[in-house]
């Protein structure tokens, strides 16, 4: 695995962030996993969809089935302060299927208090398949959504296949908590 370090310093950053919402363009309304949220006035001040920007990589790819990669994601608060808490929901579909990406069994997601253009990030890593293998998943989207929200925004997957621990639903991958970015 010629990532380890590179996962190892994007799992401790990715355990920081906590649930948005976040909206764009590309957005669609795909639940995938959703986080409740502790109380009404938590949720009043969750962070939206509708007001987050949302960058994908630059990735640290994994070049070869078995290597692991890394996927930075970025939001940025487009509207008034907002919370994050918990973990982002993630999947990756093909041209027909999907699954979730399972949170990181590790991390305690924190709360994490977002101003006006404030910054925040998680990361996706997984473990790239073979293509053609029943176990893989042909990954072409990847879907995010914050927690709690049923709407998602889509992005190309463009980090090749994405190996199954026993097959394609279940993916060799993780996704972090929400962690503080920026200055």
């Amino acid at each position: 695995m010629r990532a380890l370090p590179i996962a190892v310093v994007a799992a401790a950053a990715a355990l920081t962030l906590t649930a948005c919402d976040s909206g764009g363009s590309n957005s669609d309304s795909d639940g995938g996993k959703k986080a409740s949220t502790a109380s009404s006035a938590a949720a009043s001040t969750a962070c939206k969809i509708d007001q987050i920007g949302i960058q994908v990589g630059p990735a640290n790819v994994a070049p070869a089935a078995g290597d692991t990669g890394n996927v930075p994601v970025t939001l940025t608060n487009k509207g008034a302060q907002c919370t994050l808490q918990g973990f982002p929901a993630v999947k990756v579909q093909d041209s027909g299927t999907g699954t979730d990406v399972p949170e990181e069994k590790s991390a305690t997601p924190p709360k994490l208090t977002l101003a006006a253009s404030g910054t925040a990030s998680f990361t996706i890593t997984y473990v790239r398949g073979t293509a053609g293998d029943g176990k893989s998943l042909a990954a072409t989207t990847l879907k995010i959504g914050l927690p709690g929200a049923a709407t998602t925004q889509s992005f190309k997957w463009s980090y090749g296949p994405l190996a199954g621990k026993t097959g394609p639903n279940d993916p060799n991958a993780s996704v972090s908590s929400f962690q503080p970015a920026g200055d």
